[in-house]
């Protein structure tokens, strides 16, 4: 058997995902010494609640409240706990007594990420958060090291697993949004406050965490555009199905080429939007994630798998936990992060792409002209236009899909149009991706 160096390792929380990796640490600890060239010791677990349930049967020694103690004893330390404090307080001790970082804290990476990487350079420290992003799935290092030496043009991904699992329920199913959110909560894919996940928080949380590995560009969480789910019906579905398309909740993460004096910049956005049966991400069902990267010269990736779980989260977690190992064996600093490119990021006002706009309208004649008017003068050309007639209502109603067009000039339409006299109502807006 061979003398592996001991490394201590300190494990933050023991809830779904953290349980899972120290059962796993503590099973597979003979193994993971072959591939790390380190023997890994879980020295403690740091919890609120030492006699808490947990989903894997762990040894009550390992547990304690004291995270400092843990903390300052540590070669790497694993944080698990999710939120801001005192995760990231944690963090910043761990990282100025010299231990490695591995964290799936996308909240915390998403608000504080350049203080705790700006901590880890400064003693030489390095932070692995594979699992902050999109769960189980490899994103991280691809875009960190795989990707470095390419150019990143445009990411679009599925990034929330609840969001996925109501949208494809409600597309292949028929089932209605309140419906599959229940089910989604039963399921134990959404919390009891589905907030973060229907309202997209989580979404652009993952959004600005890739965007900034792809772009090599600090994304704060505030520049992320931001539209949730909740507005999504049955109408909605069905007429994305007669379109031969699926909605989606998009993180969609690209870099635009402006002209000579505004150089290049950036958009970082997450909303729900049309995406064609055709493209690789509409075949995403259930709570899975994928996420669709376009380079210049690799071409178009795509990463599919769990974007969630317990286990499969352990998993990402684990595969960081040996490469902090390893770092350790080899010697020398930690790697930083590339942030030096420094892109201006857009509003969601310069955004181009298509859409499809759904009208009320009264059933009378000359009000296709009036719509059309309204749409030209906003700048808006009109690929195609559907009319269903509502019978005995008096209404009808238009789907209009549109060439691209800039979001600031759309928004201005869509105004104009529900000012309108012979618009009853906006029915919905939905962006078109993937084309």
């Amino acid at each position: 058997m061979i003398d592996y160096r001991r490394l201590r390792v300190a494990l933050l929380g023991a809830g779904a995902v953290g349980s899972q990796v120290a059962g796993l640490l503590l099973k597979h600890r003979a193994e993971l010494a072959d591939r790390a060239g380190a023997d890994l010791e879980l020295v403690g677990i740091a919890v609120r609640d030492t006699t808490a349930p947990r989903d894997v049967e762990l040894p009550q020694e390992l547990f304690t409240t004291d995270a400092e103690s843990l903390i300052l004893g540590a070669d790497i330390v694993i944080e698990l706990m999710g939120g801001i404090e005192p995760a990231r307080s944690n963090i910043l001790q761990a990282i100025n007594s010299g231990a490695d970082i591995v964290t799936a804290n996308k909240a915390l990476l998403a608000t504080h990420g350049p203080e705790i990487f700006d901590a880890a350079d400064q003693v030489g420290a390095s932070v692995y958060y594979e699992a902050a992003a999109a769960g189980a799935i490899p994103i991280i290092r691809p875009l960190r090291d795989s990707l470095a030496g390419d150019r990143v043009n445009r990411i679009m991904g599925i990034v929330n697993g609840t969001t996925n699992y109501i949208l494809d329920r409600m597309d292949t199913e028929g089932v209605d949004f309140g419906d599959v959110l229940k089910q989604a909560q039963d399921l134990g894919y959404a919390e009891a406050d589905p907030t973060a996940d229907i309202e997209a928080y989580d979404a652009a949380q993952k959004a600005a965490i890739l965007a900034s590995l792809a772009f090599h560009t600090t994304v704060p969480l505030e520049a992320v555009h931001r539209e949730g789910i909740t507005s999504i019906d049955a109408a909605m579905i069905e007429l994305a199905r007669k379109a031969d398309m699926v909605i989606k909740l998009l993180a969609v993460c690209e870099r635009l080429t402006g002209t000579d004096d505004e150089g290049e910049s950036i958009s970082v956005r997450v909303y729900p939007a049309l995406i064609h049966r055709s493209h690789p991400l509409a075949s995403v069902h259930g709570a899975n994630n994928a996420v669709f990267v376009e380079a210049e010269a690799a071409g178009s990736l795509m990463f599919y798998g769990a974007g969630a779980g317990g286990v499969q989260t352990a998993s990402a977690v684990l595969g960081d936990v040996v490469s902090a190992a390893r770092r350790h064996v080899a010697g020398g600093v930690g790697v930083g992060e590339s942030t030096r490119a420094n892109l201006p990021i857009v509003p969601i006002g310069r955004v181009t792409t298509r859409y499809h706009i759904t009208l009320e309208v009264t059933d009378e004649a000359g009000v296709l002209a009036t719509v059309a008017s309204i749409l030209s003068e906003g700048g808006v050309s009109v690929a195609t236009v559907e009319q269903t007639v509502e019978p005995g209502d008096g209404t009808a109603r238009l789907v209009i899909g549109t060439h691209t067009a800039q979001e600031s000039d759309l928004s201005s339409t869509v105004e104009a149009l529900a000012a309108s006299a012979v618009v009853r109502r906006v029915v919905s807006v939905l962006r078109v991706e993937g084309d």
